[in-house]
């Protein structure tokens, strides 16, 4: 029994960042929407709650709830943006739209540190998503910080164990946020933490373990990343040759993939590797395709047709391995239940058909990549597989915006292939999330040998991020775009011009569809 935070999600996309971050500290956290609350509070080490943010108005009809006896179950309690408005509301405070928005990077000044801000500067900066504010408190509330057009910055009834805050510490933007959660966590809620990586590795075996059975058989979608190798390595010791790996080559591959994995698992791991070559079969069912949530779709369908082919060749195969991260889920499907915005479909989510005829095994689907890596080590995957750069599961489709015919997906390639290599050549790829071409399917006039051009212009994205959740973009070195640009332009037949995309998440996404 470990101590427990429990998270109530009230519909941010930041809700499961909450989770990781609490795990940050080696404290147990799960994640409920409201109208589960309540139950799951009586259950276990309850050490503390935390309220997520929320993209609703807590006066408005139909907002998200739960009972108001939440509050007065005698464990401290963390209020984050709209679960600070809601505690508010709830207590008999008041919350109106405010007369300005505050969005982005906030200067925030502390006038009463207490438990939570101790360590904390007079004046740091957070990272604040909101419409509303709090214009009357309850009863027993004091102020501890404000900004210019926020009075109600945070707020807190230490007696009652009731803090809030109108901004969002977990994200990183926020300066000082990991020490106010270590504050709220370790000084409020008392929490010594026991909870460690190799905890997590153990529990996920034992849940395939149990999930599968005794005769059950996986079908493991196997990409090569880090994400399908982890899960390999998770099913590998809890059914062993039981777990069958498809690696499908489905023509939206880098350059130099599909020989890459096919060696790295074939030198690392025992299981029963297969290598499908469904170039051809994607990209026909691809053309025409230009909407991106109907390729993600179409590129899932793809993929689930392969592995339920190959499923028939095993008497027990009813599973289906994947490996689904939290971002993909958070992005594509309300996750917990809650009022979760829809993003985008992943391919290996909200691209799944429904009468899929497997039951799905997805022991990473509610961690972030950095816990994923972490779990890599732990179960003994060679580091320089755990610190492969994320590519995303539908590949190069993603990132040739507009329709994917085999000419303009093997112009990305070669367009990638370089910028990989000019990054990883001048040593600028470490401590970068994801450096990488996009086809933009935009055209642009331009003059190559004194003869007139109309091409596709290629963007470079590069990005550093911990989690996938947010993203700050990054500038290269001028060498460095100078050499992408010159040999992309006179390598490349059919792109003339290269650009930067300097877009962070949010507001963008880091792939482009």
């Amino acid at each position: 029994m470990h101590e427990r935070i429990l998270i109530v999600d009230f519909g941010s996309q930041y809700t499961q960042l909450i989770a990781r971050r609490v795990r940050e500290h080696q404290v147990f956290s799960e994640v409920v929407p409201p109208s589960q609350a309540l139950e799951a509070a009586k259950n276990g080490d309850l050490h503390g709650i935390i309220l997520s943010g929320g993209p609703a108005s807590a006066y408005s009809e139909g907002a998200p709830t739960m009972p108001a006896e939440m509050l007065s179950l005698g464990v401290p309690i963390l209020g984050i943006c709209y679960g600070m408005q809601w505690m508010c509301e709830t207590l008999g405070g008041e919350v109106l739209p405010g007369e300005s928005r505050e969005f982005g990077f906030t200067e925030l000044e502390v006038t009463e540190a207490g438990e939570l801000f101790a360590g904390v500067a007079a004046s740091t900066v957070v990272w604040m998503s909101h419409g509303d504010h709090v214009s009357r408190l309850p009863e027993g509330f004091s102020r501890l910080a404000h900004s210019a057009h926020c009075p109600e910055g945070a707020i807190a009834n230490p007696e009652a164990k009731l803090y809030a805050l109108q901004f969002h510490p977990e994200v990183g933007h926020t300066a000082e946020g990991q020490r106010i959660l270590q504050n709220f966590l370790r000084h409020i809620c008392g929490c010594q933490g026991d909870w460690t990586p190799r905890d997590l590795a153990e529990e996920l075996i034992q849940s395939v373990q149990d999930q599968v059975g005794p005769d059950g058989e996986i079908v493991l979608g196997l990409s090569g990343g880090v994400d399908s190798s982890v899960v390999g390595a998770i099913c590998q010791k809890a059914i062993g040759a039981r777990c069958h790996a498809i690696f499908v080559d489905n023509g939206l591959l880098r350059a130099g993939e599909r020989e890459m994995v096919e060696t790295a698992f074939r030198d690392h791991f025992e299981l029963d590797l297969t290598v499908i070559d469904a170039a051809d079969r994607f990209l026909n069912r691809l053309a025409g395709v230009t909407d991106p949530e109907e390729k993600r779709k179409h590129i899932g369908y793809e993929f689930v047709e392969i592995f339920r082919e190959q499923a028939k060749r095993f008497s027990g195969a009813k599973f289906l391995g994947q490996g689904t991260l939290y971002p993909d889920v958070i992005e594509s499907v309300a996750a917990h239940g809650g009022p979760t915005a829809v993003i985008k479909s992943h391919h290996n989510v909200g691209g799944l058909p429904e009468d899929l005829e497997m039951d799905l095994v997805e022991p990473l689907r509610l961690l972030f990549k950095d816990e994923v890596r972490a779990l890599g080590l732990v179960l003994g995957l060679p580091a320089e597989m755990v610190g492969r750069q994320p590519f995303p599961g539908p590949g190069l489709a993603v990132r040739c915006v507009g329709e994917c015919t085999p000419q303009r997906v093997r112009i990305l390639r070669e367009a990638d292939r370089i910028v990989r290599e000019e990054f990883e050549a001048r040593d600028e790829h470490h401590g970068v999330w994801q450096y990488f071409a996009v086809l933009t399917g935009a055209r642009s006039v331009g003059v190559m040998g004194d003869q007139r051009t109309y091409e596709e212009a290629c963007a470079i994205r590069a990005v550093q991020s911990n989690d996938g959740m947010t993203a700050d973009w990054v500038y290269p070195s001028r060498d460095c775009l100078q050499a992408i640009s010159s040999r992309v332009i006179n390598q490349v037949r059919g792109i003339n011009r290269v650009v930067l995309d300097i877009t962070s998440k949010p507001p963008g996404t880091i792939e482009w569809e």
